[in-house]
């Protein structure tokens, strides 16, 4: 596993300046960077908050697509304009940059494409080294590839070697789309424990759209894992 953060040990201490999702195919990587981007922005008002879809490969679920509940929260997107080609490293917008450039902006980058998409990361390596940032991977364990805790665990590995950076945290996604309950959450906390356990990556919150969820429920039973309550953002393209 890749080391993280190459700023000096006391920098990880920090407020992270940017936050990285990425994930499987079907883990919903867009509709979490979208609510955390929300998330982001309530609690930093006076901050600049930026998110890049950086999703180069999958043309059906994509920050993207939330572009006008982006700008009505004041939310910057950035999208390369070579989207859903085949182009394994692309360059990215120099805007992208001014994350790592300007210390009042946070930002928020959706990696799709799971480790072709990663290396878009592994193009930007030496600009980590100078801010606090942490990568997150989000994971449905109802999606085939990462179903069990020794595929998450594969899988964790491959895109960290494909990012050339270290996986901080786990998001529990798992969702059946309009089908989702927080049944569908509780019963893949075992899961990603288990994952937690073999890689030593931690859980570090469970999404979960609020339409889909009772409005009394605060998350798992008896397990302090924060949860994001999303509203739904990306919708399905058929283009």
């Amino acid at each position: 596993m890749y080391t993280n953060h190459i700023e000096p040990d006391d920098a990880k201490k920090l407020q992270p300046r940017l936050y990285i999702f990425i994930g499987a195919y079907g883990s919903g990587k867009s509709e979490v960077s979208v609510n955390f981007a929300g998330k982001l922005r309530k609690e930093n008002p006076q901050r600049r908050i930026l998110l890049a879809d950086l999703d180069i490969v999958n043309p059906f679920y994509r920050s993207a697509d939330a572009k006008s509940v982006l700008e009505e929260d004041n939310i910057r997107l950035i999208t390369p304009n070579f989207a859903n080609t085949n182009v394994d490293v692309p360059s990215v917008p120099g805007e992208i940059f001014s994350v790592f450039d300007d210390k009042e902006v946070i930002g928020v980058f959706d990696i799709g494409g799971e480790d072709l998409g990663a290396r878009i990361l592994s193009s930007m390596h030496s600009r980590f080294s100078g801010i606090a940032y942490r990568v997150y991977m989000v994971v449905n364990t109802l999606r085939p590839f990462t179903a069990d805790a020794e595929n998450i665990a594969k899988m964790a590995v491959e895109l960290a070697q494909a990012a050339r950076l270290s996986i901080d945290g786990f998001v529990d996604n798992t969702n059946l789309l309009s089908n989702t309950s927080k049944d569908e959450l509780e019963q893949s906390y075992p899961i990603l424990s288990r994952a937690s356990a073999i890689t030593g990556i931690p859980l570090v919150f469970a999404s979960g759209l609020d339409e889909n969820l009772p409005a009394d429920w605060d998350g798992y039973t008896n397990q302090n894992v924060p949860l994001l309550r999303m509203k739904r953002t990306v919708l399905y393209n058929k283009g």
